[in-house]
């Protein structure tokens, strides 16, 4: 049986070209060599024309003529008679010039200089001119403020500058100027089951940390005395420093909810530690009362 091999009929495509064989590709290289050639060869016989010219007739050299050295004497005059920058402003001039200053008429003899303006004072002088049209141009006839207009600009500034501060300050809270705001119960709530939890129990019911529903307190009992706890830490007893990780309002907050934790009674809380916490002002409020019923 003979073997067939089956060669595909399809033709190869063609490279790209730009239109010209190779052979007219190498006529033109060989082409534009020639040129350059031909114009190397032509700059090299105009430079070989100018050398053996030179080497026939060589042109002498010419030395400058240098001045010699002035004298000490020549040499100090010529730096007076030149005007310093001081004499340049004031518009001086040298004694040996003021005939030229000198006014025609003369009064029993005497001669009198007519001095030019120094330039510095002319300089301020026109200076003034443009600012001064530069002045009256923005505040008389432009829009720029009058000077009651501009105090009334400076006191509501400051006004709103007092409002800012003020709303500012009420932002900032510390344990001295912390007080109980039923407001702030349900976001103290929510940063309390955010970052509490863990060691409080999330009724306050104390596991690692202590109860926070009962009476017992570690670290004082009072809404300042929980505002420090909170905001320092006490790191012998494994509290951490809130201080930098909440806001001072994030922890007015919390230190509200806490406080309304007082009382509710939550199951399973922990022992009571510390001492027994009573609030001085309901004390107070009981003594007062009985001593008006006597």
């Amino acid at each position: 049986m003979k073997k067939i091999s089956l060669i595909s009929a399809t033709p190869l495509a063609d490279a790209p070209t730009i239109g010209l064989t190779s052979t007219e590709l190498l006529i033109a290289a060989l082409f534009v060599f020639a040129l350059v050639a031909l114009l190397a060869t032509f700059i090299m016989l105009k430079a070989l024309k100018v050398m053996i010219k030179e080497g026939d007739k060589p042109m002498p050299l010419v030395k400058e003529h240098q001045p010699g050295p002035l004298d000490y004497l020549e040499w100090a005059k010529l730096k007076k008679a030149k005007p310093n920058v001081w004499s340049k402003l004031l518009s001086l001039k040298p004694i040996e010039e003021e005939q030229t200053l000198l006014i025609p008429h003369a009064y029993d003899g005497i001669h009198e200089l007519n001095n030019p303006v120094p330039k510095w004072f002319s300089i301020l002088f026109y200076a003034t001119i443009i600012f001064a049209g530069g002045y009256l141009y923005y505040y008389h006839i432009g829009n720029g403020p009058m000077q009651d207009q501009e105090y009334v600009a400076e006191i509501e500034k400051a006004a709103k500058d007092k409002r800012a501060f003020l709303a500012n300050a009420a932002e900032k809270f510390d344990e001295n100027s912390i007080k109980l705001d039923g407001s702030m119960i349900a976001n103290g709530k929510a940063v309390f089951m955010t970052n509490c939890v863990a060691c409080h129990g999330d009724q306050g019911q104390g596991t690692v940390g202590p109860n926070l529903t009962d009476e017992f307190w570690l670290h004082g009992g009072s809404i300042s005395d929980i505002f420090k706890t909170v905001k320092y830490g006490v790191s012998a007893k494994g509290m951490a420093s809130w201080e930098k990780n909440l806001s001072s309002k994030n922890i007015a907050e919390v230190v509200n909810y806490i406080m309304s934790l007082k009382g509710s009674k939550p199951a399973n809380p922990k022992a009571p530690q510390g001492e027994k916490y009573e609030d001085k002002s309901v004390k107070d409020t009981v003594t007062n009362e009985s001593i008006a019923k006597n």
